[in-house]
């Protein structure tokens, strides 16, 4: 991994961060990291490979929530040293974190604990630059908060989307402006700013037909990293399955995206 990469990052170079919900074999997450990979090289665009070992907070018991911590983080591991990529996954309790932190170089805190003070603070104890994810039930205003219970600077802020009733998101694209006036990069989730929280009955479900027009809306606003879940078979995928764009998809949601920053 180029050694410079986070301090093109901090000079304002766009990022994309991108891969499938959780880790579902290893085969499939390599698969995706060469595809992605291959084509952010085409583009001379930053990538990050993201992945979770785990999802903590599925809405069934039933529901699959990946290989665990240990397998989970030999699957990055082997991304990461196969295509020299960065790493970003989520941490979900205080105990995972030094584990994670020997893999990721970037630790997601997840929307549901973004308020988790001791959680945010062992993260940024690692010297990793840490992703803070708004929770859906917070204002723009209280990542500054978040952020600066971490003691780094080293952190990113996403927005992924604001609890609009039961079972839907609205993105108020005016919080990624009031997020960047903090000093820290400031990402857009255009998927998860686009699920249907429990509509399915037993998970979530989304609206991905709509993932390349609100990434080029984010992009607009000035945003500085893109946040996509990607599959090659969305509907065969074990989490996220109603949310996550087409890996098919990407080379157009990279050129859309592109092209508006290029214009801006």
């Amino acid at each position: 991994m180029p050694r410079d990469i986070f301090k093109k990052i901090e000079k304002g170079e766009f990022f994309l961060i991108a891969g499938p919900c959780v880790i579902e074999s290893e085969k499939l997450s390599l698969s995706v990291a060469e595809k992605m990979a291959k084509l952010c090289q085409k583009h001379k665009l930053i990538y990050i490979f993201k992945s979770s070992y785990a999802k903590a907070n599925r809405l069934s018991g039933k529901s699959f929530s990946g290989p665990g911590l240990g397998k989970g983080l030999k699957v990055l591991a082997k991304v990461k040293k196969e295509f020299d990529l960065p790493i970003l996954t989520d941490v979900h309790e205080t105990v995972e974190v030094d584990a994670v932190s020997e893999v990721a170089d970037i630790i997601q805190i997840p929307a549901f604990l973004c308020r988790q003070t001791a959680l945010i603070q062992k993260a940024a104890s690692t010297g990793r630059w840490l992703n803070i994810k708004k929770g859906q039930f917070l204002a723009p205003e209280d990542m500054k908060l978040l952020a600066e219970k971490a003691g780094t600077k080293k952190v990113m802020l996403t927005e992924r989307g604001t609890t609009f009733g039961y079972r839907n998101l609205v993105v108020d694209f005016r919080s990624l402006l009031i997020m960047k006036k903090f000093g820290y990069p400031v990402i857009f989730d255009a998927t998860h700013s686009l699920q249907l929280p429990g509509a399915s009955g037993t998970s979530s479900s989304g609206q991905p037909e709509f993932t390349i027009p609100m990434a080029k809306a984010a992009m607009t606003m000035g945003i500085n990293g893109l946040f996509v879940e990607t599959h090659p078979n969305p509907k065969e995928a074990k989490s996220d399955a109603g949310a996550m764009l087409p890996l098919n998809k990407m080379p157009e949601l990279i050129e859309s995206v592109l092209k508006v920053r290029a214009v801006k």
